[in-house]
């Protein structure tokens, strides 16, 4: 397996553990009860727990970008050293964003976004260009 597959594999481990960590989060917010329950009363999260939730979301939309684009690459045989450096960036700067999202800082936060959506730009045009 190409490294670039290693590292969505990665991704998706990563992305699995920020759910954990929410999960764990908004149970000791909510309960076990509610979470068992079907959730027809809306309860909000909050603090670290309510960040992690939006940082989960953000993650989720990020894998549904860098999927695509890792397995076109794949299927083109277009993988070489820049999209083993943009899938890096990718990785790095989402591994980054979850923290920086749960602590609350902003303009850090912004930054890794950034890095790992133009990192995610990059594969598709990579992918694009190749024959």
């Amino acid at each position: 397996m190409s490294s670039e597959l290693n590292i969505l594999a990665l991704y998706g481990l990563y992305t699995a553990l920020v759910l954990l960590t929410r999960v764990i989060g908004a149970q000791s917010q909510l309960g076990m009860g509610y979470l068992l329950s079907s959730r027809d009363e809306h309860r909000t999260l909050t603090g670290i727990t309510a960040r992690l939730d939006r940082a989960l979301t953000n993650s989720i939309t990020a894998m549904t970008l860098f999927a695509p684009a890792v397995l076109l690459l794949h299927a083109k045989g277009a993988f070489g050293p820049s999209t083993l450096t943009a899938a890096q960036v990718f990785l790095a700067a989402r591994v980054l964003y979850v923290p920086a999202y749960g602590f609350g800082l902003t303009g850090l936060r912004t930054l890794f976004w950034i890095a790992g959506f133009a990192a995610t730009v990059i594969l598709y045009l990579i992918a694009f260009m190749a024959p």
